[in-house]
């Protein structure tokens, strides 16, 4: 490391969890986030802080005025630009050493396979059960691993996939990818502006200790917040020896 980053990252090497060593994991990292919207926003915003050398941002989506209550890395005066694109301005503008790739499409399985492929870790901030799930699978075939977060209301919820590990499940073993419900966004129900600030935040914390080699992260259980009484649960969570995504049968685990 330089003296400057020795200094700008002092606060992390001071840590005996991270230390020199795990800094250095961190700047050798490349992280893929998919959504630049309420969660990704400040997940990409602390990865950056934090020194994750290689971020991958994707969505399609542009900046609008009704995003600015919640999505923190936009600006009033970015309203029409690509979130992509707004999000690379503040993450360089935060630090300027961290490699942006601003991706804006809506990425189908192929080519999902090939980002999550090219990542150490990958942070799924969408905001639709459908690419979730996507994601999850992709994850699930190249193992590896995932945090996945939702917001929504006054509810947040977080967890880590991780199939590098046989004793965990994945996003599919918690909620079936054949469930059939309506779609609750923002744009209709609302979300507390800091709600997604906080499952940003600790998706971001967990992505870190992934990469750090360092903690013990959720992988194996779902947190929830319930903003109402700001009150935690964490809820232990089993593989599922049928599912459709990591299970035995599934076309992923096949033989080839």
């Amino acid at each position: 490391m330089t003296d400057d980053q020795l200094l700008r990252y002092s606060r992390h090497i001071m840590l005996d969890e991270i230390g020199i060593e795990g800094q250095e994991r961190l700047l050798a990292s490349h992280a893929l986030i998919i959504g630049a919207g309420g969660l990704g926003s400040p997940a990409a915003l602390f990865l950056a802080s934090a020194g994750v050398g290689t971020l991958t941002l994707v969505d399609d989506d542009t900046v609008d005025l009704t995003n600015l209550q919640r999505q923190i890395a936009h600006t009033t005066d970015r309203i029409g630009m690509a979130k992509v694109e707004s999000a690379a301005i503040a993450l360089h503008a935060i630090n300027p050493d961290v490699r942006v790739r601003a991706l804006r499409e809506r990425v189908d399985a192929q080519r999902l396979a090939a980002l999550v492929q090219e990542a150490d870790v990958v942070l799924d901030c969408s905001d639709n059960y459908a690419t979730r799930q996507a994601v999850n699978a992709a994850c699930v075939a190249h193992r590896k691993p995932l945090v996945a977060g939702a917001a929504i209301r006054l509810d947040g919820q977080v967890t880590v996939i991780d199939p590098r590990r046989a004793d965990t499940p994945c996003y599919a073993c918690l909620f079936s990818p054949h469930a059939q419900f309506e779609e609750v966004q923002c744009s209709t129900m609302g979300v507390l502006a800091p709600m997604v600030g906080i499952v940003g935040s600790v998706q971001a914390a967990e992505a870190i200790k992934l990469l750090a080699g360092t903690g013990t992260t959720l992988a194996g259980s779902l947190l929830m917040l319930d903003g109402r009484s700001m009150e935690w649960t964490r809820m232990r969570t089993a593989r599922d020896p049928g599912c459709p995504v990591c299970g035995p049968d599934a076309a992923c685990n096949a033989p080839a």
